[in-house]
């Protein structure tokens, strides 16, 4: 397995929670989510996968354009554009189940 290395404020800060992981495996995409967190704060759990979706999509367009940084923007609305058009029309379907942790 090819796993990304933990962010080093993560292993600092004994609070840290991961929210979502995300595999290439057996040709298909697979998700692990931590759903659930966030209403129990009582916050939008929409709003706040909102934000962990576009902060995301941001750290994407840096790291995709980090030798051109006038791309980010460029690179920041091809994906929000191809975002925009699978939530519209799915490639695939998400398929799968849950699994309580």
């Amino acid at each position: 397995m090819n796993e990304r290395p933990i962010p080093p404020a993560a292993l600092r800060d004994e609070n840290s929670t991961e929210m979502l992981r995300v595999w290439i495996a057996e040709q298909k995409l697979h998700c692990s989510l931590k759903i659930g967190m966030y209403r129990a704060m009582q916050i939008n759990e929409e709003v706040a996968w909102g934000t962990i979706l576009a902060d995301a999509a941001r750290h994407i367009a840096i790291a995709l354009s980090e030798e051109n940084q006038d791309l980010e923007g460029i690179v920041l609305e091809k994906i929000r554009s191809h975002f925009n058009a699978e939530l519209a029309a799915p490639s695939s379907p998400a398929t799968g189940g849950f699994i309580e942790d």
